[in-house]
């Protein structure tokens, strides 16, 4: 009992302390509406970290994108608009034009139908916290059919959007 009361009191002092910082999370649904996987966008010193974890996938790798909008209307998610890109930049790491803020490269899934992948934002969006970063309409998390090959201007030739979540503020 002792241990379980120490742990409520250290949670508490971190959250008092200021140490905790916003999270957001999303159900990853696919064309059909089944649970595919989660998101979790967390708000840590001037950065995002989007992690994502997927069951029921085909395997291969497949492309992944924050897109403009959170509104993930099936079954072609064209709803959530285009990828998030304030900088007016184009697609993809491997361009010296880009990467669009939303462009988070390729998750593998494995045989079983399952992945699970962490990026890192660390753009003056994300610094301004989560409320900014998602802004007045959420941003949608886009899973495409193929590999992106970071490259490709507007999308990286990463193929149908097979899953979405829509992330609010």
């Amino acid at each position: 009992m002792w241990q379980t009361g120490m742990v409520a009191v250290l949670v508490l002092g971190m959250v008092a302390g200021g140490q905790t910082r916003p999270i957001r999370e999303a159900t990853l649904r696919d064309a059909a509406g089944k649970d595919v996987g989660r998101v979790v966008l967390r708000q840590v010193t001037g950065r995002i970290i989007v992690e994502l974890r997927v069951r029921g996938l085909p395997a291969g790798s497949h492309g992944y994108h924050l897109h403009e909008v959170g509104l993930c209307e099936g079954p072609s998610f064209e709803s959530a608009g285009g990828h998030y890109n304030p900088g007016n930049k184009e697609h993809g790491r491997r361009t010296d034009r880009g990467p669009h803020l939303g462009d988070l490269g390729n998750i593998t899934v494995n045989e079983n139908g399952a992945g699970d992948r962490s990026v890192t934002i660390t753009s003056a969006e994300a610094r301004e916290g989560m409320e900014n970063f998602l802004g007045a309409r959420g941003r949608a998390l886009i899973v495409h059919a193929n590999e992106d090959d970071e490259r490709t201007d507007p999308h990286g030739n990463s193929g149908a959007r097979i899953a979405c979540a829509a992330i609010m503020p």
